[in-house]
């Protein structure tokens, strides 16, 4: 079984780390973690299972497979710190706006890259991970890779043209669903609905319409359709929408992320 190394343990890196231990993938003496905050790190060790590392250079020198999981601001620092211990040894970043070539121009041909792209609701096994293309990583190994992800939700393959929209629309969209969700849920308050009811209720009407589709295959205008009735009650709420814009409004957030 391969040693996985984390750098960094902020919440993704403690949901992925959950994930690969939850599902069987990985077991708790193959999953090491390094942090800065060591303090709060050995507390995640006793919750999660990881074993805790207290210096970057041990971390490396100790696992095959680095995940790099601090802030993408922080990367080039951690690479000048690990220099050529990292040689021969497979990559993996989970930071936003870093690429393969990013990496490559970096390290050159001595480590084997693969960028993925997870999101939040990774925490429960349902979430997205985007997988780069182009990458270095051995046949084998991509293929162990994808197992342990795979316990975290949905992977998808994307060039790299492509990783930014991708990264946008999954990356960012569960903050702007969590924002639906809390506008319908204040909603039913507003008609008398108790709060943690109306949550419940309104996540779990997301949560079965998303798996509607995914299940049929269906496109979302059929599945409303399916909904509304001639001079019926769903359609006026449509009609409502429509006329506030929540088309161009999502289509507005997403042009607000990818033109920051």
């Amino acid at each position: 079984m391969s040693k996985v190394g984390f750098v960094g343990m902020g919440n993704m890196a403690q949901a992925m780390a959950e994930g690969f231990l939850r599902s069987g993938k990985l077991e708790q003496e193959d999953l090491l973690a390094y942090a800065p905050h060591q303090d709060k790190l050995y507390q995640n060790s006793k919750r999660i299972g990881f074993q805790p590392v207290d210096t970057l250079q041990k971390l490396v020198k100790r696992s095959d497979v680095v995940i790099l999981a601090c802030k993408p601001y922080q990367i080039r620092e951690v690479l000048a710190e690990t220099g050529a211990a990292l040689a021969g040894k497979a990559l993996l970043s989970v930071a936003a706006g870093w690429v393969y070539q990013d990496f490559q121009s970096i390290l050159g041909d001595s480590v084997r890259i693969q960028c993925i792209m997870p999101n939040t609701p990774a925490m429960v096994g349902e979430g997205v991970m985007l997988f780069e293309a182009v990458h270095s990583l051995l046949p084998e190994e991509r293929e162990l890779v994808q197992g342990w992800f795979s316990a975290l939700g949905l992977i998808e393959e994307l060039p790299t043209g492509l990783m930014g929209i991708g990264g946008a629309v999954t990356g960012c969209g569960p903050a702007f669903m969590d924002l639906v969700m809390e506008a319908y849920a204040d909603a039913a308050v507003k008609y008398g609905i108790p709060r943690t009811t109306a949550y419940r209720l309104v996540a779990q009407t997301m949560l079965g319409s998303a798996r509607l589709q995914q299940v049929t295959g269906s496109h979302p205008g059929v599945l409303k359709d399916a909904v509304c009735s001639p001079n019926g009650t769903t359609i006026r709420g449509i009609d409502a929408l429509e006329h506030a814009g929540l088309r161009a409004a999502c289509l507005d957030s997403i042009d607000a992320v990818m033109n920051r």
